[in-house]
């Protein structure tokens, strides 16, 4: 009987045979695939439609894909969506009242998923999510219960990724059901929980060799060694509280189009709205909540009162908070070092040049 710590090796044939087997135990499985120019997580049930060959190429304002060629199914780094439309959605409906009956709750539906090609960022930032949301909100609760995430270790970070100053990445070391180092003939794979370990029994596989053990290590140390992006530091928290009247707040908010694109990409941004749309005859409303951003004018609005006007305190209020009151909150920085926001930022805004630019003495 294999442990979570063995290692067992899966040639690249059989891994439709691994997707085959959580089908079969009953999981909606998706994974990474190309669209409109992007990767990103749609229903899988064929390997073939995984992003076979291609390469991503990301700058500051900058993602693009090209066909390379080779047989690798995940030689990229990350698109611009996580996981977190998977937990929590970017729009639902919490309750209903109806007039007569009172308030009742919207009921969840979901299937139980599995997730093929997650990223280590992605599960530190999923951690952060489980800190905030898992014991206090239900519909949250009830989507991270029923995944199995099937990990993908990065061996081609972007130009903008900067995990590994992070350190949450480019190797996961947990939060994973499963875990694939990707080699040209196959991937090394084990268990992280005693789900994982159960599907790779019945998969039969043999133990990886130590000459593929050690390629896999060599790949994670490269992919580290590539990144050339850095944060200051992991805890910013009293340098950046230190400098609220710094120029450089004026010279970014120059740059800034107040979009939210940043908010949207982030793995770990959860800021949301809530809603009430009653419906025309007038005998009921449903309670929305949907993703908002701190770049939105409206979401410091107070009694008539928007505290943050000026594009230059929304930005201070999102990279303050970012990089310093979460540790307050959560004991680590809110960043994971994905660098979505700077590859996605139409501004090409860089957070690690703004952090550094702030953080100088």
């Amino acid at each position: 009987m294999e442990s979570m710590a063995e290692y067992l090796f899966l040639p690249r044939q059989e891994l439709q045979r691994l997707l085959d087997k959580l089908r079969a135990v009953g999981f909606h499985c998706i994974g990474p695939q190309v669209r409109d120019g992007a990767i990103v997580y749609e229903a899988l049930d064929d390997i073939a439609r995984l992003p076979q060959g291609m390469r991503d190429h990301q700058a500051p304002g900058s993602y693009r894909l090209e066909a390379a060629g080779g047989e690798r199914s995940f030689a990229w780094a990350t698109g611009p969506q996580a996981l977190k439309p998977l937990t929590f959605a970017p729009r639902e409906s919490l309750w209903q009242a109806t007039q007569g009956a009172g308030f009742a709750p919207v009921p969840l539906h979901n299937a139980p998923t599995a997730v093929i090609g997650v990223r280590a960022c992605d599960l530190a930032a999923l951690h952060i999510h489980d800190l905030h949301f898992l014991h206090d909100d239900p519909y949250y609760a009830a989507r991270r219960e029923r995944l199995f995430l099937v990990a993908v270790n990065c061996t081609h970070p972007a130009e903008t990724c900067f995990c590994a100053s992070t350190g949450d990445g480019p190797e996961a070391r947990a939060g994973f059901d499963l875990v694939l180092d990707e080699l040209d003939e196959g991937y090394v794979i084990r268990s992280g929980t005693p789900a994982g370990g159960n599907i790779l029994r019945e998969l039969y596989l043999e133990p990886a060799s130590d000459v593929q053990r050690a390629l896999a290590q060599q790949q994670n140390a490269a992919a580290a060694a590539q990144q050339t992006r850095t944060l200051p530091g992991r805890n910013l928290r009293d340098m950046l509280f230190a400098r609220l009247e710094h120029a450089r707040w004026d010279d970014v908010a120059a740059r800034c189009l107040s979009c939210g694109n940043c908010t949207a990409v982030c793995p770990t941004c959860f800021c949301h709205s809530e809603r009430d749309e009653p419906a025309l005859d007038g005998r009921s409303s449903v309670h929305y909540r949907q993703w908002d951003s701190c770049f939105t004018e409206g979401h410091s609005y107070i009694h008539g009162v928007v505290i943050r006007a000026e594009t230059k305190f929304r930005y201070r209020q999102w990279l303050t908070h970012k990089l310093g009151s979460w540790h307050d909150q959560y004991g680590r920085s809110g960043c994971v070092g994905c660098g979505r926001c700077i590859s996605w930022c139409p501004a090409a805004i860089d957070i690690t040049a703004e952090a550094t630019a702030l953080c100088k003495a």
